[in-house]
């Protein structure tokens, strides 16, 4: 479904050879639209192909084509992407051309020379016409919280978190939730929940640019506990051919379907990874107290940082916190410079039981230590204290004792954080 939701950064294809004419479309994009992307196909017997992957909310068709002539390429667009709004630009002595294109399915034209205020007027009419229905008050759908789970590595403790966390979040409000297994390398929602599913995330891709509620509900996995899984593929090595725009597009459904989204991401391969971090209202990166672990945290909070994540939306957990030889909690914020938000304490045997026997330790160990410090975690969210900016971590001066076997390369990670 290319149809604009709330939440749904515009995606615009532009089909034309001339670099100008893409320039000119930029420039009144920027100044009218917010935010916005602009995709440029030049040739345009792939164009239909590429809308399949992009999935634009608008296609604009230059009649200034070689070898397709522009109402063909719009045919092709509404038996690609039908719900999109498609639009040729001809010249002003190209109206035949603009009345073939609309026979074709476009749903309008402009010409040439484009004059911005009259163009954006255009399109913005149509897009608006092309978003989904307005409801009545009574019957507002809440836009759901998007939750992401990362780790700086793998063994972190990061699936554990997410499965267990969503159901303390569905207990505590009792609303619905949705998982999805981001990890395409190393998926475990379907072990770690005991699942079986015939359908997983490829059905949606097939079908994206048709995507419904009514779809995406039948690839969902039914746990008994109540939540609803999007399985990943079998293990697959390399990065999934998933685009940016399809993440896009079913995390958009899911968060119009449910209350609460939690992702359970795996290693950032490729820009399908920050997809899906770009739709996340919270991030939440588990670490364990290992010097290791601690390093690859920093440089991945810098990384997120750097691309424009706001720090107090990026949440640390200290998972096995109290391990023998770990850092300490304090010591890892001291040096850091980051803030640890939870610790969940160290049960391996418990959490590798209930990983073997796939029953989530928050349905099977209540009473744990591990399951309260998660409960409390789910609490936060459910408070609404993630929406509270967190206090920046001052840079204390300590004096580091010779025997602190630790010291040397604390500092050898916060110099990182300090060159950058």
């Amino acid at each position: 479904m290319a149809r604009i939701s709330p939440g749904d950064t515009l995606r615009v294809l532009l089909v034309s050879e001339s670099e100008g004419l893409r320039e000119q479309i930029g420039t009144i994009l920027a100044q009218y639209a917010g935010e916005h992307r602009l995709f440029w196909i030049t040739q345009p017997e792939l164009a239909a192909r590429r809308a399949e992957d992009l999935l634009p909310h608008l296609v604009l068709v230059d009649d200034d084509l070689s070898g397709t002539p522009a109402p063909i390429v719009i045919r092709q667009m509404v038996v690609s992407v039908p719900n999109a709004v498609s639009m040729v630009i001809v010249a002003e002595t190209g109206l035949a051309v603009a009345r073939q294109a609309v026979l074709s399915g476009a749903r309008g034209f402009v010409t040439k020379p484009l004059m911005a205020e009259e163009f954006w007027g255009t399109i913005h009419q149509l897009l608006t016409e092309n978003r989904v229905p307005d409801q009545p008050t009574s019957q507002i759908t809440r836009i759901g919280k998007v939750v992401v789970f990362v780790g700086p590595k793998g063994g972190t403790g990061r699936t554990m978190m997410a499965v267990n966390t969503a159901l303390a979040i569905q207990e505590q409000t009792g609303q619905r939730v949705a998982m999805v297994d981001a990890d395409y390398a190393a998926p475990a929602l379907d072990v770690v929940l005991n699942l079986e599913g015939e359908r997983d995330i490829n059905t949606l891709l097939a079908r994206a640019s048709r995507l419904d509620k009514d779809l995406v509900a039948s690839v969902l996995a039914n746990h008994s506990s109540g939540l609803s899984v999007l399985l990943a593929p079998p293990p697959i090595y390399g990065s999934m051919d998933i685009s940016l725009p399809q993440v896009e597009q079913i995390v958009s459904q899911l968060r119009i379907m449910f209350d609460w989204v939690i992702i359970d991401l795996g290693a950032l391969q490729d820009e399908s990874g920050y997809a899906f971090l770009d739709s996340a209202d919270y991030i939440v990166m588990t670490v364990l107290p290992e010097l290791v672990c601690l390093r690859n945290t920093r440089l991945l909070f810098d990384q997120l940082v750097a691309r424009g994540y706001p720090e107090d939306r990026i949440w640390l957990v200290l998972n096995r916190a109290g391990i023998n030889g770990g850092v300490d909690k304090g010591d890892i914020e001291n040096r850091l410079h980051v803030r640890i938000r939870q610790t969940i304490p160290d049960d391996q045997p418990l959490v590798s039981l209930s990983v073997n026997r796939g029953v989530p330790l928050y349905l099977s160990h209540r009473r744990s230590a591990v399951a309260r410090a998660i409960e409390e975690f789910a609490t936060m969210f459910v408070a609404g204290v993630m929406r509270q900016p967190g206090a920046a971590i001052e840079e204390t001066v300590e004096t580091v004792q010779p025997s602190n076997p630790f010291s040397r390369m604390f500092r050898r990670i916060s110099s990182v954080s300090a060159a950058r």
